[in-house]
């Protein structure tokens, strides 16, 4: 299931990659990537929730995005990067049922396999230092 989880945050990146570069709806792009990408999962709304909260709550996760990383402005983010930090971010702030350490985890390991040799490292120190503060203020 974890393998299956990993497959489906990938395929949820890429959507959001396309979605940034192509607009339309981001869940019938969503639809079709799970459908060329993952015809074997049977039950796919983990994707499905992850794209809704990432769309819900867009503005938000820029703000951090900004706020833990402001040495780069948002918009010169390399979009893959920027489409694994709104992941983290999400399962990181927004989803109880995602341990903290696996949100962390999980975006390492997406950057690792799509972005840049320093692509890890950035999201490691963006979402490590999201984590700092959240433990700090466990109210949040």
């Amino acid at each position: 299931m974890s393998s299956d989880r990993h497959l489906l945050r990938s395929i949820v990146m890429q959507t959001l990659f396309a979605w940034e570069f192509r607009g339309g709806d981001a869940e019938s792009i969503l639809s079709y990537n799970l459908i060329n990408g993952a015809r074997h999962i049977q039950v796919n709304n983990f994707a499905y929730d992850l794209l809704k909260k990432l769309m819900l709550h867009r503005k938000e996760i820029k703000n951090l995005i900004e706020k833990y990383a402001p040495e780069w402005p948002f918009d010169k983010i390399a979009p893959i990067d920027r489409a694994i930090l709104e992941i983290g971010i999400v399962e990181l702030i927004y989803d109880p049922k995602v341990p903290d350490l696996v949100a962390i985890n999980e975006a390492i390991e997406l950057a690792k396999s799509f972005g840049v040799e320093s692509s890890s490292k950035f999201v490691n120190g963006v979402l490590s230092s999201i984590y700092d503060d959240k433990i700090k203020e466990p109210t949040r």
